[in-house]
């Protein structure tokens, strides 16, 4: 299964975003991720734009509402091209299946789908306390990630943490994309279940999301090729 490293473009505008994909060479197109920020502030041309240059998408807006909601927002994302649409789990698996069956194109194609489960920056403290799940994070993470299999949809987000108890419950062809991936000598920020790019490709993370990083290195582009060599064990 392909491994990859996703760069979150992270930015409040499109001039931003293209003065930092300036930085790789004509002939390197690293895949990206579109999250709130970005989307809010520029709307679909922005996708439509990154796709016009060869990048592959991360579309990631975690939809999560009633399912006929969740139908007609899919239903108009699937026009923008992304390769990776995302979902939150707890929209439980009739907004899953929602969401899988708008994405499908006219001409069949879809992009891939996944759930998020817990966010990297939710501790299992604040899970239980804010959240009121008594079951514990691995536990909470895995039942997601069954729900997400059950619905049909490709994958889930998860910490790396969880990659490998999800690989095993969920088999190893469905997918794990995991933030919360810091180098070695990398602050935490405000991530609370994090890993190396290394330690994460041994926990059988298919692609990780790699923020800060790479997006405020003093050199982007050697911190992107750094974390690609240390994921993909170059």
């Amino acid at each position: 299964m392909p491994k990859d490293v996703i760069i979150p473009l992270d930015f409040s505008s499109a001039q931003e975003v293209f003065d930092f994909l300036g930085l790789f060479p004509a002939g390197e197109k690293p895949y990206v991720k579109v999250g709130m920020e970005l989307f809010y502030s520029e709307g679909p041309d922005i996708a439509r734009e990154i796709k016009r240059r060869g990048h592959r998408l991360f579309l990631d807006l975690k939809l999560h509402d009633i399912p006929n909601t969740v139908k007609k927002a899919a239903a108009a994302l699937s026009r923008l091209g992304a390769d990776i649409v995302n979902v939150h789990a707890a929209g439980t698996g009739e907004m899953m299946r929602a969401a899988l069956g708008s994405l499908t194109r006219p001409d069949g194609t879809r992009p891939m789908v996944i759930a998020v489960t817990q966010l990297t920056s939710t501790s299992e403290e604040r899970m239980r306390e804010e959240l009121l799940i008594n079951a514990g994070m691995e536990e909470t993470v895995l039942h997601y990630a069954k729900n997400a299999k059950a619905a049909g949809l490709d994958g889930v987000v998860c910490s790396p943490l969880e990659a490998a108890g999800v690989k095993a419950a969920c088999g190893q062809e469905f997918l794990t994309v995991t933030p919360g991936i810091r180098f070695a000598d990398s602050a935490a920020d405000d991530q609370a279940r994090i890993m190396t790019p290394e330690k994460a490709r041994e926990a059988g993370s298919d692609y990780i999301v790699v923020g800060r990083p790479i997006i405020a290195a003093s050199d982007p582009l050697a911190a992107y090729r750094r974390c690609v060599s240390e994921f993909l064990g170059g």
